[in-house]
């Protein structure tokens, strides 16, 4: 399918828990880290359950 490149751009803090655990999952420990993962049905599903927090660019 393709990669995704997603940053961090908000924090994590007044987050509920299942938002914080959905950006530990996608490999995010600090704001405004990067991670590049493979696009594929399930992470296209978690990046949009928190896509307020996100900026997402195609690679």
């Amino acid at each position: 399918m393709g990669k995704v490149k997603i940053t961090l751009v908000k924090g994590t803090s007044k987050r509920s828990p299942a938002q914080r655990a959905t950006l530990v999952a996608l490999g995010f420990k600090k704001t405004y880290q990067t991670v590049e993962k493979e696009s594929n049905p399930a992470i296209d599903g978690m990046i949009s359950k928190v896509a307020h927090l996100l900026k997402i660019e195609n690679s």
